[in-house]
């Protein structure tokens, strides 16, 4: 049996208009080593597993399509299920509506872990692609300083199309509460580097995001989903050696969220999570100040807003 590099990692469900752009930018790339493309496609109602399985024909030794289910069981189910599926000591993910522009991508990054082994994910810098046709180049140098797991729980800085990670999933599963939240990329990544792997960024463009597309565009960097993930590992004993950092980071993610509940007028959610906080936390004045601050900023904003529509329309 052919030992297995690198698996790609494609998730799929009703991209009929993309599937066929990512599968051939997967194909040309150029390695000297073998990898292999495990595409999760969850029953799509439109032609996206038609056009899935004329690939799997035509590159058997290369693509493994998972089988129908015979019913839509929803991303994180599909994300685990195709992650258990890779075989290959390392893992990059390529949705389905996305896809790579560089054919060297894979081998710069493989290139790179291998002679570095202190190191246990790399990604690049790309392209972004809205919906209207319009792309810009995403270059992040602040990337090159956010290399360790203290950085990373702070906000999933790595674009997912871009990525490659060891495949530590394979003896190591991941935790059974990553199946409550419905994106399982950041938690895969603070997963695979919690005994302390690094991150590597290359700045070079290797692939394209559509932006504003496919079924999590709108839940990624949701402030509710990430606090949810941030308790679940605070009591996770994986990830006892972080428990203090996990903490702090928790609390300050919770009074933020503290701002952006009162900035969107939800003034009963943000009263309740503040009891929570006052009830819970010992920096009772800390909560007490930053809520009541985010508080009357946004009753004087409105207020001031009213007065200007009111001068407005004397004139």
């Amino acid at each position: 049996m052919i030992s297995i590099t690198v698996s790609v990692f494609i998730l799929t469900y009703n991209q009929e208009q993309f599937i066929a752009q990512t599968i051939e930018s997967i194909l040309m790339q150029k390695t000297n080593f073998s990898f292999q493309l495990v595409i999760g496609e969850d029953c799509s109602t439109d032609a996206t597993r038609v056009i899935c399985e004329k690939y799997a024909i035509d590159y058997g030794d290369k693509i493994k399509l998972l089988p129908s289910q015979g019913k839509n069981i929803g991303l994180i189910a599909n994300y685990i299920r195709t992650i258990k599926a890779c075989d290959g000591n390392y893992i990059a993910i390529c949705d389905g509506d996305d896809y790579w522009i560089d054919e060297h991508k894979l081998q710069k990054q493989v290139d790179f872990l291998e002679s570095n082994p202190e190191y246990s994910i790399v990604h690049t810098a790309v392209k972004m692609e809205y919906p209207n046709g319009d792309c810009e180049f995403f270059y992040n140098d602040n990337c090159l300083k956010l290399n360790d797991f203290n950085s990373l729980i702070h906000f999933n800085f790595i674009v997912s199309v871009t990525v490659l990670f060891r495949n530590i999933q394979s003896i190591e599963p991941l935790p059974l509460w990553v199946i409550k939240y419905p994106y399982g990329d950041w938690s895969t990544y603070l997963w695979t580097i919690r005994k302390g792997g690094k991150i590597h960024y290359i700045p070079d463009v290797t692939a394209v995001y559509r932006k504003n597309i496919g079924v999590s565009s709108g839940l990624i960097g949701s402030y509710l989903l990430d606090l949810g993930i941030l308790e679940d590992m605070c009591n996770d004993i994986n990830f006892n050696k972080y428990k203090p950092y996990l903490s702090s980071c928790l609390f300050e993610k919770q009074c933020d969220y503290l701002f952006k509940l009162n900035n969107r007028k939800e003034y009963k959610e943000s009263f309740f999570l503040f009891v929570h906080l006052i009830r819970t936390k010992s920096r009772k004045f800390y909560v007490a100040k930053r809520y009541l601050h985010s508080l009357i900023n946004n009753i004087l904003s409105f207020f001031k807003k009213n007065i200007i529509k009111k001068d407005m329309s004397k004139t």
